[in-house]
């Protein structure tokens, strides 16, 4: 009994905390990594507002694409997010080349200038 209570009262801990479950965003990384184009998800934040979920999506994909080809390729992956989530309310995606992935690629151009916080243009 005491291990129920245990695990009952973590998952409404988390959840008040807005934070998600491991196997929430994982479902998301695996959705999202089975679209065509995508080449790897390189990072997936999510948080809860109310009884939905929404998510931000890294996605890498081949360099040499177009931009129109990478915006196909995002939209295809909030499309299938949406089919497999039904608790998701959206997902902003955001595509980078695949050499240049993730939090690591918007570090490089990170610089801080008059007083305000690390930013990137």
């Amino acid at each position: 009994i005491l291990v129920i209570v245990w695990q009952s009262g973590k998952a409404v801990f988390t959840r008040l905390l807005d934070g998600v479950e491991p196997e929430a965003i994982e479902e998301i990384r695996h959705a999202a990594s089975r679209v065509p184009g995508v080449e790897d998800v390189s990072e997936v934040r999510a948080r809860w507002l109310g009884h939905r979920l929404q998510a931000e999506v890294n996605v890498a994909v081949d360099p040499d694409q177009s931009v129109a080809e990478g915006h196909a390729v995002a939209r295809e992956v909030n499309h299938q997010l949406l089919h497999h989530l039904s608790y998701l309310n959206g997902a902003v995606i955001h595509v980078d080349p695949v050499q240049e992935a993730g939090e690591e690629h918007h570090r490089i151009t990170s610089h801080s200038h008059d007083g305000l916080p690390l930013h990137s243009h």
